[in-house]
Formats: C-alpha cells, structure tokens, sequence
C-alpha cells in the first residue's frame, strides 16, 4: 500500500476508476455525483485514508475556508466562552479555526495577525482589549474581513459584537449605590482599553452622579486579569475606605473576594461585589459572585455569523452589533 503522504486525489480517481473531477465532487459535498458513485469514491478514500489538501484546494477556489481568531489569554474563562461560541458556528458553516493566543502585547498582535494573513485565512476575529494605531493599521492594508468580539472600535470602522458596557456598569453600580454603599472602588483592567477607560469608567461616574455621590480617583484601581492580582489589591481598597467594588473581570474579583475573607471581612454584609463576565467562576465562588451577565456564547457565535456574511460578501444591516445583558444578584451583593 503507498504511504499516506503520497496519497492525492489522482491515486483516489484511479482507485475508484472515476474522474479527478468526480472525487472533488464528492470531497467537497456536490450533490450532483450518483449515490453509487460516491459510496464507492468514499470507500476508497477510507480505504487510502485520502486527506485533501487544504492549501491546494485554498489555491484553485482562492478561499482556504480557514478563519484566525487572536485571543489575549486562551486560559481565561470570558475569553474562552467566546471561543466556543465562534468554533460551533465556524463548523456549521465548514470553515475551520486557527486559534493564536496574543497575550494582550500589542506588539506580539501585529505579529499573530500577520502570521494569520500569510496562512491566507480568509477572515480574521480579534479579541484584543483595544485597538492600537499599529492592529487598526494592519486591518486597512488587509483585504481580509475583520470582526471584533468582546473589543470595541471607537470610531467603528470594524465590525464588531459587544454588550452596552456603559449601561451595564452604571446598573452595576447603581445596584451597589442603591445598597447604601457611598464608597464603591471602580475595580478595573487597564484603562487605556476603551471598554474600560472610556466605557465602563462613564458607566461608574454616571451612577455616582445620579445617585448623588462624589467621584473620587481615589476608588479606581488598575490590575491586569488575574486571581493573583485579585488578592494583591485587597489591603489597597481597604484603606480607600470602600465597602464595595465594581470588578471588570471575574478571576480579578475571585481574587478581591478571598483576600477579604483571609482578612475575615464578611461579603456581602461587610463588602459588597459586582463582576462583570457572569462566567462559571461566578458560580464556583463562594458566596456565589453577582454580575453583569453577558452572553458570552452568543458574543462568539453572532461574531462568527457576522463574518461568515463579510467573507461571502452577503448584505449586512448593521456591523455593530450589541447584544443584550442583565444583572444577576447572586450571594455577594444584597
């Protein structure tokens, strides 16, 4: 039997006694090939262990059915639910997934994104927490769609899936205001991100101002997402006099939650929190984590379908698209 790396559709064609034609045909799911026909060109694929090339057939149709999704951290639980949502839809419409992880460095995005583009993808979706002039750049020379998930574009000349970050911080903080809290920290990634610098920022000072509590820099704090950085904060917002957070980010308020236990603070009758993500992390804490819900699967999922029409070319309504959220109130919030 030959090697299975030399296998190619002519050994296939001539197996089968069939056109080159013909095994294309039934490889790429034409109907117009007789029942007969296929079954027995799909037994001599199983037969060989025939694989198609995707390179070759991505040169013949100038499309490589392959789309790079850049995520900032694979290992995050918000990051990691969009994703799941993408790869379902990317497998309902036949088009596979090159997942490249860019560890939120601007400079190691551009080189992802490059990278991706060589691979001849044919569309790419960015999860990045912002758009710097260098990743906007990259996008205007490509001719490759670009859908943003969970990441906004200020001046939307990206398509892109997000929630109204803005309302849902201000419901966020409100709930907390509301709860006689008249200190609450603005606990957050870096704010140089517009979802959280300009978005979620407006969302606090909105609240404060509606409820009628003076906005003090002393409460916002700055950490990138991690437990570590979490625990590392708590003596900080502590001496800030706060008595409760907004966090931005799950595994951050995770972290905030117990290092106010070790310091044996009662949550929520001493400290109240309210998350962001509504992740499984939310329910794995104890007290369960309150938090804006997102749907994180459907971020994913509509980003993916939202491509899919860019890379067919087919007409799209509207390429900003926001979804709806809720504030859940779960065990650290009353």
């Amino acid at each position: 039997m030959m090697e299975k790396q030399t296998i190619t559709i002519y050994d296939v064609a001539r197996e089968a006694n069939v056109s080159m034609a013909t095994v294309s045909r039934v490889v790429n799911g034409n109907p117009n090939v007789k029942p007969v026909t296929r079954k027995k060109v799909l037994d001599v694929i199983d037969r060989l262990d025939y694989r198609p090339n995707a390179v070759a057939r991505g040169l013949a149709s100038k499309k490589t059915t392959t789309v790079g999704v850049i995520i900032p951290d694979v290992s995050n639980m918000f990051f990691a639910s969009l994703a799941r949502g993408i790869d379902d839809v990317a497998t309902m419409y036949k088009y596979n997934i090159i997942l490249a992880n860019s560890d939120g460095d601007s400079i190691k995005e551009v080189n992802v994104l490059n990278n991706l583009l060589a691979k001849q993808v044919d569309g790419i979706i960015f999860m990045g927490h912002r758009i710097t002039d260098e990743i906007r750049g990259e996008f205007s020379r490509s001719k490759t769609p670009v859908v943003l998930a969970g990441s906004i574009d200020p001046d939307e000349q990206v398509g892109s899936v997000n929630i109204d970050y803005t309302s849902a911080t201000h419901d966020a903080v409100a709930t907390l205001a509301n709860n006689d809290n008249k200190k609450i920290a603005f606990i957050s990634g870096a704010l140089i991100d517009p979802i959280n610098g300009q978005n979620r920022l407006n969302g606090y000072k909105s609240a404060l101002k509606d409820s009628g509590i003076e906005y003090n820099e002393g409460l916002i704090f700055e950490a990138p997402y991690s437990f570590k950085n979490g625990l590392d904060l708590v003596d900080r917002v502590l001496n800030s006099g706060a008595t409760a957070a907004y966090v931005t980010d799950d595994e951050l308020a995770i972290g905030l939650l117990d290092g106010l236990i070790d310091r044996g603070i009662t949550v929520p009758d001493e400290f109240e929190i309210i998350t962001s993500n509504n992740s499984l992390l939310t329910d794995v804490s104890r007290p369960r984590l309150s938090s804006v819900s997102q749907p994180l699967y459907d971020l994913g999922a509509v980003s993916m379908r939202l491509l899919t029409k860019m890379m067919n070319k087919e007409e799209i309504e509207q390429k900003t698209i926001t979804l709806p959220y809720s504030i859940i109130t779960k065990g650290s919030s009353k």
